[in-house]
């Protein structure tokens, strides 16, 4: 590479600083300070070192930028309107409604993966990235993450360091903008770089210290992490909040508003500019891996047999697998109990261990399907909710991901409630644009299983420990939005999903022998619900009978009660009110009062 033109990259870190003025002071808020700290490192990146084919933003061979410090989206839309993207007038339309440039970064704009803003995300999100560049796309594409130093206090931040360090994701550069202050104040260890050195070379990084503002060290570090072989590299790199105007360089009580007097601001800083970059092109070829794929056999089995759910998921993902190149299998250290080690063992190149770090997991995940590959990422119901920011933001990223959770409900038994995903469905249901879905057989299983493979948006599947009965054959489909109606009866209908299917089947057995008769729905699709069935059904029979494995806020007695809320019908929701504690899985569904006897009990109450 040619020798630097400091002048350049200095005239350029001095346009991306007026730049992230500009838009502040348009928009009437922003974090310019935060911005132009990090000016001069994303100069020299942009410049020097990011190769993106600006004509392809889909591009394979494309390198990835995450500012994983999102409230710095005034400096990336003055990157993107110096390399071209984007137009001066569109800079000004920050935070504006209808704007693509939104207070944080989201894919509505080329180049943006993902969307950042929750701190902690980004470079998680990275690391899955630089995992697909290595195992799965099999590119040589580089993955750079602007962080700030404040968000080096969340946990997710070391989850990622631990993992990029075990893998040696030399492919990974986390450039940390070290600027001293938070929000509120100064940050943990302020501008001691050694001890963010110390902490993130434990985990196996290479690390760099530098002057921030200097881009003589910025292009050296830049140039050495890419050629750094076996581990990730992290630059930490002191800086100024808001540096080069006097008004708010390194002063507290700046952040997140816009400069004052901007007019002020812009002449300090030289006045505008209309320097453009071209950029470096991508290295190598552009087409990535591929696996082999084949013809589609879903496992079948056979009606009265007992299996459980869970079982069936990860036979269903491993066949999925053999058809689909593009699935691939995530875990977090529970495999054998997910059975999702079914997958492992069928196709090891396309499964990935994230051992106890379901943040990273699901970033992952969101970062894998950025580049095209369908993620299924499985644990325990419970412990997804460690998560849920990531599953949030996956959501804002418009990103498609399936997640599965095992050990739902009570009816796991005597582990205990803290092993019990009680929450989940609630959970899942208020996420964006997302598909619930709770199977009550192994048929049922396999068929959704396959389904998500194509759904957009998050996707969640729950799973049963236990083993229960097939009761539906290996040819019957299952729709997304769809529901089964198991028997028909004239006196009341029991809606139910996954376990209290099975109670319900029995309760109607037994209202047989009081004289009611009953039908009998399964809503195995809670998110999308089939609303106009079940409209039908309630107003044929009058009263409606809710049961589920799951506590009564948000689950699907919910979904059900507003697809009825206009009809004149009577509503009782079964639901797991108190807390479990051990027992086994029979018992447990007696003391919910979820169980057979309780619904049939429920039932008779309604009629009488």
């Amino acid at each position: 590479m040619d020798e630097p033109d400091y002048r350049f990259l200095c005239e350029l870190a001095a346009q991306l600083r007026v730049d992230s003025v500009r838009a502040s002071a348009a928009a009437g808020s922003g974090h310019p300070t935060s911005s132009m700290s990090a000016a001069e490192l994303m100069a020299v990146l942009l410049t020097r070192h990011l190769r993106l084919d600006l004509t392809d933003p889909a591009n394979p061979a494309n390198d990835h930028l995450i500012f994983s410090k999102g409230h710095a989206s005034p400096l990336l839309y003055a990157m993107l309107k110096a390399a071209g993207v984007i137009t001066d007038e569109e800079l000004l339309t920050f935070r504006a409604r209808g704007s693509r440039l939104e207070g944080h970064p989201t894919p509505r704009l080329p180049f943006v993966d993902v969307a950042t803003g929750s701190l902690g995300f980004g470079l998680p999100v990275g690391v899955g990235l630089a995992l697909t560049g290595r195992k799965l796309d099999r590119l040589p594409y580089h993955v750079w993450v602007l962080c700030g130093d404040g968000e080096l206090a969340e946990g997710s931040m070391w989850e990622a360091f631990e993992h990029a360090g075990h893998e040696g994701l030399a492919n990974l550069t986390a450039i940390i903008d070290v600027n001293r202050l938070g929000q509120r104040g100064p940050t943990r260890h302020g501008w001691d770089l050694g001890a963010y050195a110390q902490r993130i070379g434990a985990f196996g990084w290479h690390t760099i210290e530098i002057d921030g503002h200097d881009p003589g060290q910025i292009d050296y570090a830049l140039g050495d992490a890419l050629n750094t072989r076996r581990r990730p590299t992290a630059i930490l790199a002191r800086t100024c909040k808001g540096f080069g105007v006097s008004a708010v360089e390194d002063r507290e009580g700046k952040h997140g508003k816009p400069l004052q007097d901007p007019e002020q601001a812009i002449s300090e800083l030289g006045g505008p500019r209309s320097v453009t970059v071209p950029l470096n092109r991508p290295l190598g070829g552009s087409q990535p891996y591929g696996f082999a794929e084949g013809a589609l056999t879903l496992p079948a089995y056979e009606v009265g047999e007992r299996v459980a759910t869970r079982t069936a998921f990860g036979e269903a993902l491993a066949a999925l697998g053999t058809a689909r190149g593009d699935v691939v299998a995530l875990d977090g250290e529970v495999a054998d109990s997910t059975k999702l080690e079914t997958f492992a063992k069928a196709h090891p190149e396309r499964f990935f261990e994230f051992y106890i770090a379901e943040q990273q997991m699901v970033a992952a995940a969101i970062g894998m399907q950025a580049r095209g590959w369908k993620p299924y990422a499985a644990t325990f119901a419970a412990f997804l909710t460690r998560a849920y920011d990531f599953v949030r933001m996956a959501a804002i990223s418009r990103a498609g991901i399936r997640l599965v959770g095992s050990h739902g409900g009570v009816s796991i038994g005597e582990d205990g409630p803290s092993q019990m995903g009680l929450e989940d469905l609630a959970a899942f249901r208020a996420v964006h644009g997302s598909t619930v879905l709770y199977p009550c057989d192994a048929n049922q299983t396999a068929r959704l299983v396959a389904e998500m493979a194509d759904l957009d948006g998050v996707s969640y599947l729950r799973t049963t420990r236990g083993e229960t009965p097939v009761i539906y054959g290996p040819q019957e489909t299952f729709p997304v939005g769809g529901c089964k109606v198991l028997r028909t009866g004239g006196h009341a209908t029991i809606v139910a999903a996954g376990i209290t299917v099975h109670e319900a089947q029995a309760a109607a057995e037994l209202l047989e022998e009081d004289g009611i008769s009953v039908t009998v729905v399964d809503a195995y699709s809670v998110k999308p619900l089939d609303s106009g069935e079940l409209r039908i059904m309630a107003n044929a029979t009058g009263r409606v009978v809710t049961v589920e494995d799951h506590r009564p806020e948000g689950g699907l007695g919910d979904a059900v009660l507003s697809a009825l809320a206009d009809l004149t019908v009577q509503v009782v929701k079964l639901a797991v009110s108190g807390l479990p504690g051990s027992a086994t899985s029979e018992e447990q569904l007696v003391d919910a009062g979820i169980d057979r006897q309780a619904i049939r009990d429920a039932v008779r109450t309604l009629v009488r």
